[in-house]
């Protein structure tokens, strides 16, 4: 199992448990978290934006262009923002810490 922080908007820390390959949209739907994930994780929206710590970013592997594209109907996107189906886990990023933007 993968450890997984969420942030949530209003400062509090949810840690929750996650199988190798599944992408953090989904593991925030099975906590219930407030993330929306309109097109169900199919890239074809960006409500399922998010932060990752920068601890963590630097870990991951670069977003596509079509992801950056998605991104770029997000609102206020930083540089650690990433669309949570594009982030598949894996062991290495057992522990890793995402903010949930607020509205």
């Amino acid at each position: 199992m993968i450890s997984v922080n969420f942030i949530l908007p209003d400062g509090q820390k949810i840690t929750t448990s996650a199988i190798p390959g599944q992408s953090l949209l989904e593991v925030a739907w099975q906590n219930q978290l407030p993330i929306e994930g309109t097109c169900s994780g199919t890239m074809a929206c960006s409500t399922c934006h998010l932060f990752v710590d920068s601890h963590w970013g630097s870990r991951l592997k670069k977003p596509h262009e079509e992801e950056l594209a998605m991104l770029d109907l997000a609102v206020g996107v930083t540089e650690w923002s990433r669309l949570g189906c594009q982030i598949k886990l894996t062991d290495e990023l057992d522990g890793i810490t995402v903010v949930l933007p607020g509205d």
